[in-house]
C-alpha cells in the first residue's frame, strides 16, 4: 500500500476518491433508475452535480483529522514565511541605516 505523507496532497486525492465514488455510485443509480437521470441532455451535468452534493458532507464528515493535518501543514509554512519575510525586512533595515550613518 502507498503511503502518502503530504497532508495536503492525501487530503485532496482522499476528497477526489470520495468523489468519484459517488459519482460511481450516482451513475449506477440513474441506471438502475432509481435516481433521474436528468432531463433532456442535462445527464452530463445532473449526475456529477449530484455526486458532487453528496461527496461534499461526507468529505466534512470523513476527511475531518485530514483537514486539520492540512490545515496544521498549511498554517506552518506560514509561520516560516513570515518569519523569513521578518529576518529579511530587518537585514534590509539594517543596510538602510549603515548606508546612511556611512553618508552622513
Amino acid at each position: 500500500m502507498i503511503t502518502i505523507k503530504n497532508p495536503t496532497l492525501r487530503y485532496t486525492l482522499m476528497r477526489l476518491g470520495i468523489f468519484l465514488g459517488c459519482l460511481a455510485g450516482v451513475y449506477l443509480l440513474a441506471v438502475l433508475g432509481a435516481v433521474p437521470s436528468g432531463v433532456g441532455s442535462s445527464n452530463a451535468l445532473w449526475i456529477p452535480l449530484l455526486a458532487l452534493v453528496i461527496s461534499a458532507p461526507l468529505s466534512f464528515i470523513l476527511l475531518r483529522g485530514q483537514r486539520d493535518a492540512m490545515s496544521e501543514q498549511l498554517t506552518d509554512g506560514y509561520q516560516r514565511a513570515r518569519q523569513t519575510l521578518r529576518a529579511n525586512q530587518s537585514m534590509e533595515d539594517e543596510a538602510d541605516e549603515t548606508a546612511r550613518r556611512a553618508a552622513g
